[in-house]
């Protein structure tokens, strides 16, 4: 049920001030009709030579800054200020439960508790944090190394800045979706870590059956058969029914990945991870429409034409699920010694700046002469 707003920000401030209790909370997402000063804000208690301190860490798009407030007048002071931005979500994990706070476009609150065990960790300057603990069975049991298991930190850091930034339902399951999900280990880390703080449903969608009962076992060996599952379909029908909240796509090939984008944007899902593979297709049309001036410098190079077609590629694709409402991020997925496939794109549900996407987007096919697969699919969604 809605609650009163102040007073259920109010009910957040003594988990956010408790030292002895709080594990990490997370603002992010904004309010309608207002803009946060910072895009996410992470608080958890940390211990300095002159004792535990309250550390905040403020994002913007280019960096993030920490700072640190002794608990008493100067942590108040700090929890109170974040506390009167309008900030859409709030996400706080405490020792024994996580709160949920979500805002309504009414301006009231939602709020949901679950109880939850979780540990604090207050070192200052500790090792880099696992997301998931390199001892967990899920590696043990996909037979992960550490390359593998490196790969799978460096995908939950981006899924975990999405879903934080969103609004996602405290009411169901969340539900998650492979497209075209291969061996599914990265959809298995997803599921163990999203899972840790509330229920999970994941489906893995794909042809060969061969992969499918590879990882239905696999689920089974987890103990996760009745919350993961694997479906035999295409992509671009896939047997999933809406509502979806987490769309992942990663190494489908050349247009697969297209129609998994296209897919999420049907769905209208709030959180859509691609890691595309191969980009023939806009490489065949740039190849058939030659290279507007000056570009035949790089077009004339084979490698160097290819790689061109993988960087337009992805832009258009950027650009075109901001004209769908969406804020995209492409970024770096793993380092490139591991794969050199390692581009993802990050896109989350509203705000995407539409109007300057759509000018820029029709400014460049017509300069390059092509038509993006992923603009024909939408175009034919209507």
């Amino acid at each position: 049920m809605p609650q009163d707003l102040d007073a259920a920000l109010a009910g957040l401030r003594p988990l956010l001030l408790d030292g002895t209790a709080l594990v990490r909370a997370v603002a992010a997402g904004r309010r309608r009709g207002a803009v946060p000063p910072w895009r996410r804000v992470e608080l958890r208690p940390t211990d300095l030579k002159s004792g535990r301190h309250l550390q905040v860490v403020t994002y913007d798009e280019r960096a993030a800054t920490t700072t640190n407030h002794p608990y008493g007048e100067p942590a108040e002071r700090a929890v109170d200020a974040l506390l009167a931005d309008p900030y859409g979500n709030w996400h706080v994990q405490t020792t024994d439960q996580t709160v949920q706070l979500r805002v309504t476009k009414k301006g009231a609150a939602q709020v949901h508790r679950a109880a939850a065990a979780a540990e604090q960790q207050t070192a200052h300057d500790r090792a880099r944090k696992h997301l998931i603990d390199p001892g967990d069975p899920l590696f043990s049991v996909l037979g992960a190394g550490a390359a593998k298991r490196r790969q799978v930190d460096a995908f939950l850091r981006a899924l975990d800045g999405a879903v934080e930034d969103v609004e996602l339902p405290a009411d169901r399951p969340l539900q998650v979706v492979d497209l075209g999900c291969g061996n599914a280990y990265l959809s298995f880390a997803a599921y163990r870590f999203l899972a840790g703080s509330r229920d999970v449903e994941l489906t893995g969608v794909d042809l060969r059956a061969e992969s499918r009962e590879r990882n239905t076992k696999l689920a089974a060996d987890l103990g996760w058969s009745t919350a993961a599952h694997f479906v035999e379909g295409v992509i671009i029908d896939a047997p999933v029914q809406p509502p979806v909240d987490v769309v992942l796509a990663l190494h489908a090939c050349d247009t697969a990945t297209d129609e998994a984008l296209a897919q999420a944007v049907r769905w209208r899902a709030p959180v859509v991870l691609a890691s595309p593979c191969c980009h023939h297709d806009l490489q065949r049309q740039m190849a058939g429409a030659g290279s507007p001036a000056p570009y035949s410098l790089v077009t004339r190079h084979g490698i160097l034409r290819e790689r061109l077609g993988d960087v337009l590629t992805d832009a258009f694709r950027a650009a075109l699920l901001r004209m769908q409402g969406y804020r995209v991020d492409v970024m770096q997925f793993v380092s490139a010694e591991y794969t050199p496939r390692n581009t993802l794109l990050r896109a989350v549900r509203g705000g995407g700046d539409a109007t300057t996407a759509r000018q820029e987007y029709d400014a460049m096919v017509a300069e390059w002469g092509v038509t993006p697969h992923l603009q024909t699919l939408l175009d034919a969604d209507g």
